[in-house]
């Protein structure tokens, strides 16, 4: 049974979200009642676009144990997309989740807390991982989702860093870090320098190394003082 699942959670790993299914449900022919299992084969079923299967094998979980915070989680989280006529089917979207999807790079990665944030029928379908995009007005960044769902702003003083690198030739690659209908942080990563600021970093360069492991994104440092000013940095304009 352990290497049963341990192949589910290595497939799901992977990404390979129909073969995760295969052993999930493999494994609970074996036993019926296993809560684990079952948890695994909704997430699967999310991940294939299938909510509603998603939603009853939740259900079925904290009929087992009502006090269960996976299920109670993603149970509250699909009754409300469905309510807002809503889906988490992105695929295509998403990178699959690794213990590096979240290392962070000094001067090159960021982790941003949005504001002004969306409607909650577009918050509560982003998931952990899913690819979004920057856009990028006068004096604001804006954050989407790569169908042009608008998900929230990035805070003043970063869509100032970011829309003046971006005016320079710097490219930068976005993910939703956490997400719930109060709350969305986003993971920015430095893509492409430009040629004008070869030898500049894109973000304040911390003394503080940092690996972010995927498994606990919400426990890991918040937004951390700025070391220096952008105006000392660099002047791009």
């Amino acid at each position: 049974m352990n290497e049963l699942a341990q192949r589910a959670i290595q497939a799901a790993l992977k990404g390979d979200w129909d073969e995760a299914k295969d052993i999930n449900e493999s494994i609970l022919k074996i036993a019926t009642d296993d809560k684990d299992a079952l948890c695994r084969l909704a997430r699967t079923y999310q991940e294939l676009g299938k909510n509603s299967k998603a939603l009853s094998t939740y259900k079925k979980v904290l009929s087992l144990d009502s006090y269960n915070s996976i299920a109670l989680k993603a149970v509250d989280r699909l009754e409300k997309m469905a309510h807002n006529g809503s889906s988490n089917n992105h695929s295509g979207h998403t990178f699959t989740p690794s213990a590096s999807s979240f290392l962070e790079e000094p001067g090159k990665t960021k982790t941003a807390t949005l504001i002004h944030l969306g409607a909650t029928g577009v918050l509560t379908g982003l998931t952990i991982g899913q690819s979004v995009q920057l856009a990028t007005h006068p004096h604001r960044v804006g954050v989407e989702t790569l169908s042009g769902e608008f998900i929230g702003r990035l805070p003043d003083d970063l869509a100032h860093r970011i829309l003046t690198f971006s005016r320079a030739g710097n490219e930068y690659e976005t993910c939703i870090k956490s997400a719930t209908s109060q709350l969305v942080k986003v993971f920015i990563r430095e893509a492409k320098r430009g040629p004008s600021v070869s030898d500049i970093p894109s973000f304040p360069v911390s003394e503080k190394p940092d690996y972010v492991a995927f498994t606990s994104p919400d426990l890991i440092h918040e937004e951390r003082p700025r070391v220096n000013t952008f105006e000392e940095e660099t002047s791009l304009e």
